[in-house]
Protein backbone atom coordinates (compact mmCIF):
# COMPACT_ATOMS: atom_id res chain seq x y z
CA UNK A 1 0.00 0.00 0.00
CA UNK A 2 1.12 3.61 -0.22
CA UNK A 3 0.42 6.66 0.63
CA UNK A 4 0.05 8.47 -2.54
CA UNK A 5 -0.45 6.73 -5.98
CA UNK A 6 -0.05 8.87 -9.28
CA UNK A 7 -1.91 7.76 -12.72
CA UNK A 8 -1.19 9.00 -15.95
CA UNK A 9 -4.27 9.91 -17.93
CA UNK A 10 -4.17 11.36 -21.49
CA UNK A 11 -0.58 12.55 -21.09
CA UNK A 12 -0.46 14.35 -17.37
CA UNK A 13 -0.78 12.76 -13.86
CA UNK A 14 -3.45 12.57 -11.90
CA UNK A 15 -3.27 11.87 -8.34
CA UNK A 16 -5.80 9.10 -7.41
CA UNK A 17 -7.88 8.98 -4.40
CA UNK A 18 -7.35 6.31 -1.62
CA UNK A 19 -9.30 3.36 -1.70
CA UNK A 20 -8.62 2.40 1.87
CA UNK A 21 -11.73 3.40 3.61
CA UNK A 22 -13.44 1.12 1.35
CA UNK A 23 -11.14 -1.68 1.74
CA UNK A 24 -11.33 -1.50 5.13
CA UNK A 25 -15.44 -1.91 5.63
CA UNK A 26 -14.68 -4.57 2.76
CA UNK A 27 -12.46 -6.23 5.25
CA UNK A 28 -14.23 -5.29 8.29
CA UNK A 29 -17.64 -6.46 6.89
CA UNK A 30 -15.93 -10.50 6.67
CA UNK A 31 -13.86 -9.91 10.25
CA UNK A 32 -17.54 -9.82 11.15
CA UNK A 33 -19.23 -12.83 9.36
CA UNK A 34 -15.58 -14.72 10.99
CA UNK A 35 -17.19 -13.11 13.98
CA UNK A 36 -20.71 -14.62 14.25
CA UNK A 37 -18.96 -17.87 12.97
CA UNK A 38 -16.80 -18.54 16.36
CA UNK A 39 -18.95 -18.20 19.52
CA UNK A 40 -21.94 -19.55 17.85
CA UNK A 41 -19.73 -22.45 17.03
CA UNK A 42 -17.42 -22.09 20.64
CA UNK A 43 -20.57 -22.25 22.20
CA UNK A 44 -22.01 -25.29 20.79
CA UNK A 45 -18.68 -26.80 22.46
CA UNK A 46 -18.93 -25.04 25.42
CA UNK A 47 -22.05 -25.23 28.12
CA UNK A 48 -20.25 -22.84 30.50
CA UNK A 49 -19.61 -20.19 27.45
CA UNK A 50 -23.31 -20.70 25.95
CA UNK A 51 -24.62 -19.47 29.97
CA UNK A 52 -22.48 -16.52 29.66
CA UNK A 53 -23.60 -15.84 26.12
CA UNK A 54 -27.08 -15.13 27.52
CA UNK A 55 -27.37 -12.05 27.54
CA UNK A 56 -31.31 -11.57 27.88
CA UNK A 57 -33.46 -14.99 28.63
CA UNK A 58 -36.38 -15.10 26.21
CA UNK A 59 -33.26 -14.68 22.61
CA UNK A 60 -30.98 -16.86 24.76
CA UNK A 61 -27.56 -17.23 24.20
CA UNK A 62 -28.12 -15.34 20.30
CA UNK A 63 -28.25 -12.30 22.29
CA UNK A 64 -24.93 -12.56 22.91
CA UNK A 65 -23.61 -13.74 20.21
CA UNK A 66 -24.95 -11.16 18.33
CA UNK A 67 -23.64 -8.74 20.79
CA UNK A 68 -20.23 -9.87 20.69
CA UNK A 69 -20.26 -9.89 17.06
CA UNK A 70 -21.13 -6.45 16.23
CA UNK A 71 -18.77 -5.25 18.62
CA UNK A 72 -15.98 -6.88 17.12
CA UNK A 73 -17.47 -5.94 13.99
CA UNK A 74 -17.55 -2.20 14.82
CA UNK A 75 -13.73 -2.09 16.11
CA UNK A 76 -12.34 -3.53 13.07
CA UNK A 77 -14.40 -1.52 10.96
CA UNK A 78 -12.95 1.92 12.96
CA UNK A 79 -9.02 0.55 13.48
CA UNK A 80 -8.91 -0.56 9.79
CA UNK A 81 -10.30 2.48 8.62
CA UNK A 82 -7.80 4.67 10.78
CA UNK A 83 -5.10 2.50 9.64
CA UNK A 84 -5.84 3.36 6.11
CA UNK A 85 -7.18 6.49 6.14
CA UNK A 86 -4.69 8.12 2.74
CA UNK A 87 -3.75 4.20 1.86
CA UNK A 88 -4.35 2.39 -1.34
CA UNK A 89 -4.80 -1.01 -0.80
CA UNK A 90 -4.62 -3.97 -2.78
CA UNK A 91 -8.60 -4.74 -3.28
CA UNK A 92 -7.85 -8.14 -4.68
CA UNK A 93 -6.33 -9.26 -1.60
CA UNK A 94 -8.87 -7.69 0.51
CA UNK A 95 -11.67 -8.84 -1.36
CA UNK A 96 -10.17 -12.70 -1.48
CA UNK A 97 -9.65 -12.08 2.38
CA UNK A 98 -13.45 -10.79 2.68
CA UNK A 99 -14.27 -13.87 0.65
CA UNK A 100 -12.63 -16.35 3.05
CA UNK A 101 -13.59 -14.79 6.07
CA UNK A 102 -17.60 -15.29 5.18
CA UNK A 103 -16.76 -18.76 4.39
CA UNK A 104 -15.64 -19.58 7.75
CA UNK A 105 -18.01 -17.97 9.06
CA UNK A 106 -20.80 -19.22 7.37
CA UNK A 107 -19.13 -22.77 8.32
CA UNK A 108 -18.63 -22.19 11.50
CA UNK A 109 -22.78 -21.47 11.81
CA UNK A 110 -23.35 -25.11 10.11
CA UNK A 111 -24.81 -27.31 12.26
CA UNK A 112 -24.10 -30.42 10.61
CA UNK A 113 -20.00 -28.68 11.18
CA UNK A 114 -20.69 -28.19 14.93
CA UNK A 115 -21.72 -32.33 14.54
CA UNK A 116 -18.01 -33.42 13.88
CA UNK A 117 -16.38 -32.12 17.05
CA UNK A 118 -19.94 -32.48 19.08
Amino acid sequence: MTTSQNAVEFGKTVETIPNGPGAAAILAAGIGCAAIGVPAFVSELSPGLRGLLNFYNPVGPLSGKTSVTIIVWLIAWYGLSRIWQRETANMRTVNVAALILLGIGFLLTFPPFWYLFV
